[in-house]
C-alpha cells in the first residue's frame, strides 16, 4: 500500500514540476518546436517517467532532476534570445528548397527532404503542382513557407483596386449551447440585445442554439443544435 501510495504522490509532484517548467519556458506553439525543443520535452518526460519507478528515487531526486534539466532548457532559450550567432546551433535554420521556380537539390539532400515529401509538404499548403511555385522554404521546425508565382496568386483588394475596409475579429457569443457572458461584456453587448437577435433569425431558446459568433456589422452567424438521429446522411 505504501509503494502505491509513493507512486502517487512522486507522480502529482512530477506532473506540477513538468506544468511548472512548461510555463516558464514560454507559450511555444506545436508548430514552433524545434527538432531540440521536442527532443528536450521527450527526455524531460522520460527522466521523470523513469525517477517515478525508481525505487531509489524519492521527491527530492525527481525535483533535482526536473531543475537541472529545466534550467538547461530555460538557459538555451535565454541564449538564443541574447546571442543571435548561436540561433543556428540550437534552433537551426531556415533552407531555400526552391528558388526562382527550381528546386535545389543540393539543399534538399542536406536537409533529407526527397521530393515525394517535397510533394507532401506543397499539398498541405494548398498546392498540387511544384510549377505553382516561385519559392519554397524549409523552416527550422520543418514546415513549408512558399511565395506563389504571380500567375497562381490570389488577387488582393489592392490589386484590384478596391477600397480598403476595416478589419474586424469574430467573436463568440455562444459555445455548445452557453452563452460566454464575458465576451458579451467586451463587445459591449447585452444578454437581451443576444435573444432579440436569435429570435429574429427564428430561436426561442438558447437551447436551441450550439454557436454563435459575432462580427460587427453582419448578422449573427448561429449554429444551431442538430439531432443526427433525425438527420439523413447518404453518400453517393
Amino acid at each position: 500500500m505504501n509503494d502505491y501510495l509513493s507512486i502517487f504522490v512522486e507522480t502529482i509532484f512530477g506532473f506540477f514540476c513538468l506544468f511548472i517548467i512548461t510555463k516558464i519556458l514560454g507559450k511555444t506553439q506545436i508548430s514552433q518546436i524545434t527538432p531540440f525543443d521536442f527532443i528536450s520535452a521527450l527526455l524531460l518526460g522520460e527522466l521523470v517517467g523513469n525517477a517515478l519507478f525508481d525505487e531509489n528515487a524519492g521527491i527530492l531526486k525527481i525535483g533535482f532532476v526536473v531543475l537541472i534539466y529545466g534550467t538547461l532548457m530555460y538557459t538555451s532559450e535565454i541564449i538564443t534570445q541574447k546571442v543571435k550567432r548561436t540561433r543556428h546551433l540550437i534552433e537551426g535554420f531556415p533552407s531555400i528548397v526552391i528558388h526562382n521556380g527550381k528546386l535545389i537539390r543540393d539543399t534538399m539532400e542536406k536537409n533529407k527532404l526527397d521530393v515525394n515529401q517535397l510533394q507532401q509538404l506543397l499539398r498541405m499548403k494548398d498546392v498540387f503542382s511544384i510549377q505553382e511555385v516561385e519559392f519554397g522554404i524549409l523552416e527550422a521546425n520543418g514546415s513549408l513557407s512558399i511565395m506563389k508565382k504571380s500567375d497562381y496568386q490570389t488577387p488582393t483588394r489592392k490589386d484590384m483596386k478596391l477600397a480598403p475596409q476595416d478589419v474586424t475579429l469574430p467573436i463568440t457569443l455562444v459555445n455548445d449551447g452557453e452563452i460566454i457572458y464575458d465576451n458579451l461584456k467586451e463587445k459591449n453587448l447585452t444578454e437581451e440585445w443576444l435573444f432579440e437577435q436569435l429570435r429574429e433569425q427564428g430561436f426561442d431558446k438558447i437551447e436551441e442554439v450550439f454557436y454563435v459568433e459575432y462580427n460587427k456589422g453582419q448578422d449573427l452567424f448561429v449554429l444551431p443544435f442538430i439531432n443526427r438521429n433525425h438527420q439523413k446522411w447518404d453518400i453517393e
